[in-house]
């Protein structure tokens, strides 16, 4: 039924990420049938609610689908954007917390800017041939990157972080590699490093960033990427401090051919100073999105790397896209120019409504994660009955299934539109939704 691929494990998170596993890497193609979980559960030597366990969890993240009398079978089109499919759709009368927004009036208004872009175009319209990034925006862009440690290399822009991470990944490793990940991490990068035919690694974090002890795991046994979020890690809001950016540079150093991709979306909302692993290998990128602080619908994002791995990114990129709007940079140009991004405006306010959360939370003895950035991390004993109670009591809030591979429950809380009428009103029912029992770790 399966080839020569083998399912292993003996808990039910350890088969689940084997199946994962053999998806990413092509070994289970689509529409490939699994041991029915009695089966399974022999050869394994588990009890077969544990087999039931784990195909309830790829049922969740869309890896799998159960068709009847016809078996279970991965899905026949694998889980490229499974994890953006569990989210919950607030009703009438019900808050989203869920999305990750920013708050639209904390936005900068973009009439001045987009007016001033238009005028420079109609003055000298943008015609092939041009430089793919505009020299003014390259040069705040670097000055930016100097003040914060990044080493010296080219300017690129590209259609967002996710876009980058996947021409940088595209542009070093082929399918089968493995890439470390934080986990619990962004859904997004779950979902693309399978999509590309890559193997997820997970790779536990605390409230500093990613274990330097995991990461070290994860590079012995074969990884040759690692993606990590400097600040404002989502869904945990982890920073990498100096201290652990120092333990995770001296891991890297012992692996200089593993391809390293930090991002820093954070750069234009969080006030906590940036700690970069850049330079810790000979391939390296290093991004900043401006989707947080302009706006989402701001698709510009600028990143630097070594002379190879960016060289490689642009010259694919010219052939495909060719390159991002020379208007979009200009206005994002005179958003920087004029002030109408205030970083400490907005770190300010993100972290006083995320610390109060956090606070209110603990005050009900419930513990809750979130050093930076607009997201609070709580984990849960039961996730999918916290989203209900939730849901019920009148938040939609992030099933933390979006955001995990091996790690425990939990439940994500965007904190970027509450009031503190709100936060007290939004503890009060994470309380009651998520038991007496709080659970301390990102699991």
């Amino acid at each position: 039924m399966l080839g020569d691929y083998r399912i292993e494990g003996s808990r039910a998170s350890e088969i689940a990420a084997s199946v994962e596993r053999g998806v990413g890497s092509g070994a289970l193609a689509p529409g490939q049938h699994l041991p029915p979980m009695r089966e399974l559960a022999r050869e394994l030597g588990v009890n077969p609610h544990t087999v039931a366990a784990a195909y309830r969890t790829l049922r969740e993240r869309g890896v799998i689908e159960t068709a009847g009398r016809r078996g279970t079978r991965v899905r026949p089109r694998p889980a490229t954007t499974a994890r953006g499919t569990l989210r919950i759709e607030a009703p009438a009368g019900v808050r989203d917390i869920g999305e990750g927004n920013p708050d639209p009036t904390l936005l900068p208004r973009l009439s001045d800017a987009l007016a001033a872009a238009a005028r420079e175009y109609d003055a000298a319209p943008g015609l092939y041939g041009l430089s793919a990034v505009d020299e003014e925006f390259a040069d705040l862009v670097r000055a930016a990157l100097d003040a914060d440690g990044v080493p010296a290399g080219p300017v690129a822009v590209a259609s967002g972080s996710l876009d980058v991470i996947e021409r940088v990944l595209g542009a070093h490793l082929r399918p089968g590699d493995a890439v470390a990940v934080e986990d619990p991490g962004w859904g997004s990068v779950l979902d693309l490093v399978p999509a590309l035919g890559l193997r997820v690694v997970p790779v536990r974090l605390d409230d500093d960033g990613p274990l330097p002890g995991e990461v070290e795991r994860a590079l012995r046994d074969g990884a040759r990427a690692l993606i990590v979020t400097d600040r404002a890690q989502n869904p945990t809001g982890a920073a990498v401090g100096a201290a652990r950016a120092a333990e995770l540079r001296a891991v890297l150093a012992a692996y200089p051919e593993v391809l390293l991709v930090e991002d820093d979306h954070g750069h234009g909302f969080v006030d906590l100073p940036v700690h970069p692993l850049a330079g810790s290998t000979r391939h390296w990128a290093f991004v900043r999105s401006v989707a947080k602080a302009c706006g989402p619908d701001f698709r510009v994002a600028a990143f630097t790397g070594d002379e190879v791995t960016v060289d490689r990114v642009t010259g694919r990129q010219q052939l495909g896209p060719g390159w991002v709007s020379r208007l979009l940079q200009r206005a994002v140009v005179h958003l920087w120019r004029s002030g109408s991004v205030d970083r400490a405006a907005l770190a300010r306010a993100y972290g006083e409504r995320r610390d109060a959360l956090i606070r209110a939370l603990e005050a009900r003895g419930v513990a809750a994660h979130g050093r930076s950035g607009m997201n609070v991390w709580v984990p849960v004993a039961d996730e999918t009955g916290v989203v209900a109670r939730l849901l019920h009591a009148g938040w939609a809030v992030a099933p933390g299934a979006r955001f995990r591979v091996v790690s425990g429950p939990a439940v994500r809380l965007t904190v970027s539109s509450l009031t503190p009428a709100d936060v007290e009103q939004l503890a009060e029912a994470v309380a009651a939704a998520a038991g007496p029992v709080a659970v301390r770790s990102y699991g």
